[in-house]
């Protein structure tokens, strides 16, 4: 690990001040679109757009790398971050927004795959597992300690706006200055999704339910807190514990995915953070009782994502990796882009409740799915199941892909302690 952050460091440095930027500006649109007036479905539009863009961008980016290289498109694409972040207090509208959450999230899909590329490459088979272990450390820490940095300024003016965009522009240099850019990489056509869903019915249902809501939960987190009346250290906090959830469970769940019958684990999980949003929706009125329900299904519904993409890694052979990456990292991304509308309709119609009322039902579906293929198949005996390896929603393909291929090699060495 530490051979891994002493090589790697300026590039994963950069990333964290990428996230801080990213994290920032997700809660804050929160909170100031409800200064500025925006009802519930109107922001339900806004953080919707972001998901819009970053699936666009997932299907852009390996062509637009491959056609002008990594160097100009990371900083291309940074270079729109940071203006749409100055931008956002200056037209203060709900469609300049949404446009602008479209371009983001187009943005940072590509930034994703640029640096996840670099990673990957820099990376050898011995410490694969151990970089996207701390790609992923990297990643949650940034998110969690830009709830921090929400507390500097005044929600209602533009210093916060100011903070997440000079965050953005300076992490351009540790990567752009320690790197070298990787070589150009083909373009792989996705898995049709009557063939992804043959593969692997329950990933193929399962990455779709949790991209609805993962979505709801971090894109409309801060606009439920500003329904509700809380304050903004009180938002932040709310925010912070859906991420420190996440940090905390995900090692722990992979640890288990590989000694047990991984199906049977993620009806636990989506069970127990179905639980926990229904806390929420019945004690929604407590806010330590928020805090608990944000940090049980923080802790369970991130790493849902892990286990499903491991499991669809145990019916996948080398040659369709990374197809199958593409179509998974689709039906997520159409999950994640219908969360925020459906979360700000119900919650016109239910009040806030609603919005832990949609994760509810996304997550107690995901579990009764599960149950009913374990019905269907038979299980994999424990000893041929790939490696679990850890990967966020946000993850490119590149992450995806390196991951599957990481899992499968590291199981078949565990299999065979002489190789």
């Amino acid at each position: 690990m530490l051979q891994v952050l002493g090589s790697a460091w300026p590039l994963l440095f950069g990333l964290m001040l990428l996230m801080l930027g990213n994290g920032v500006q997700g809660t804050l649109l929160g909170v100031r679109g409800g200064i500025e007036g925006f009802s519930t479905l109107q922001m339900s539009v806004v953080m919707s757009g972001y998901f819009v863009g970053f699936l666009g961008g997932s299907r852009m980016a390996p062509e637009m790398i491959r056609r002008v290289g990594h160097v100009r498109v990371f900083a291309a694409l940074g270079s729109f971050i940071s203006a749409v972040l100055i931008l956002y207090p200056t037209f203060a509208h709900p469609w300049a927004w949404t446009l602008g959450r479209v371009l983001i999230g187009f943005c940072f899909s590509g930034v994703y795959v640029t640096a996840e590329s670099w990673l990957n490459n820099a990376a050898s088979n011995e410490n694969r597992g151990k970089a996207l272990s701390l790609y992923m450390i990297v990643q949650m820490i940034g998110v969690i300690l830009a709830q921090g940095l929400l507390l500097l300024g005044d929600p209602s003016g533009f210093v916060l706006f100011v903070i997440p965009s000079v965050l953005v522009s300076i992490s351009f240099a540790p990567i752009l200055l320690s790197i070298s850019p990787t070589p150009a990489f083909d373009t792989t056509k996705p898995m049709s999704l009557r063939e992804l869903y043959g593969v692997s019915p329950l990933s193929c249902v399962g990455v779709f339910l949790l991209g609805g809501a993962f979505s709801a939960q971090f894109g409309m987190a801060a606009v439920y807190g500003a329904e509700i009346g809380l304050t903004l250290p009180k938002i932040s906090l709310f925010v912070a514990m859906f991420y420190f959830g996440a940090t905390i469970a995900l090692f722990p769940l992979g640890w288990l995915s590989d000694r047990m019958d991984r199906r049977l684990l993620i009806l636990v999980v989506a069970a127990v953070g179905g639980i926990g949003a229904a806390l929420g929706s019945g004690l929604g009125t407590y806010y330590t009782a928020l805090l608990i329900a944000a940090l049980v299904v923080g802790s369970m519904s991130n790493p849902l994502y892990s286990l499903l993409i491991s499991y669809a890694n145990d019916f996948l052979d080398g040659d369709n990796m990374a197809a199958a990456s593409g179509g998974m990292i689709f039906m997520n991304g159409l999950g994640a882009i219908s969360g925020p509308l459906i979360t700000g309709w119900m919650i016109g119609v239910f009040g806030p409740p609603g919005y832990w009322l949609f994760i509810s039902i996304m997550l107690f579906s995901l579990a009764g799915y599960a149950a009913w293929r374990m019905t269907q198949r038979p299980s994999l005996a424990v000893e041929d199941q790939s490696s679990h390896a850890p990967v966020l929603m946000q993850a490119s393909t590149v992450t995806l892909e390196a991951a599957a291929e990481w899992g499968v090699e590291h199981g078949e060495e565990a299999k065979d302690p002489e190789s």
